[in-house]
């Protein structure tokens, strides 16, 4: 899959970076809250569901916890990401991510959850392949990152993630682009992807996005 990360400051200015995916042929989006709060993203989340009917529409909201996003979104809300999922691989228990999965069987929610492992800005993680293996019992789909905004994983992380989620999927949430994709398309099942196709922090480029989906597709 490919998700385009829309970084939301207003309805108009996200349905129109929506269109831009959708029409490019992209599986669906991501909506993010870094100009707004979270209560203003949800409201926008639900025009943009609105607006485009049975297309895959996932959030972000930053400043609230996973579990309780799931509280707090709507049923038609097809999938949550979440940069930390709060895994400990050193650890048994794993109450974080149990807090989640009590959540969502509460809500009914079927969505899907990505939830961030060895992730940027978060703590540092050196048994990767361990956390992985760790994280695929609790989570949809396991995202992980380079170091930074807009800056690449390295293939060697990659991969020693896959090698403990086995068949369970991949996210990569940081420096795709057209012309790296093909480096990551044997290990990874998504990736969510902002600057490497975007002409501004808060805009597509439909260029770079078609580009993007033709490396995918090739």
């Amino acid at each position: 899959m490919v998700l385009p990360v829309i970084h939301v400051e207003t309805l108009d200015q996200a349905l129109s970076n929506v269109a831009i995916a959708k029409n490019a042929g992209c599986n669906g989006v991501f909506l993010i809250n870094h100009f707004i709060r979270w209560p203003e993203l949800l409201p926008i989340a639900r025009g943009v569901v609105a607006e485009f009917p049975g297309w895959w529409i996932g959030v972000n909201c930053l400043g609230l916890e996973p579990e309780a996003v799931v509280s707090q979104i709507d049923s038609n809300i097809s999938g949550i990401w979440a940069d930390n999922a709060g895994i400990d691989e050193n650890s048994r228990s794993q109450p974080a991510a149990e807090k989640f999965l009590q959540a969502r069987q509460a809500r009914n929610w079927n969505g899907v959850y990505l939830g961030g492992v060895a992730f940027k800005y978060q703590r540092e993680v050196t048994e990767l392949e361990q956390a992985a293996r760790v994280a695929a019992r609790y989570l949809d789909v396991v995202t992980t990152s380079g170091l930074g905004t807009g800056q690449a994983a390295s293939r060697e992380k990659i991969a020693a993630m896959k090698r403990g989620l086995g068949d369970a999927p991949l996210a990569i949430a940081s420096g795709i682009t057209p012309e790296n994709v093909s480096d990551y398309l044997d290990l990874a099942n998504c990736f969510l992807v902002a600057t490497g196709i975007s002409r501004s922090f808060t805009e597509l480029d439909p260029e770079r996005v078609k580009a993007l989906l033709d490396a995918v597709k090739r």
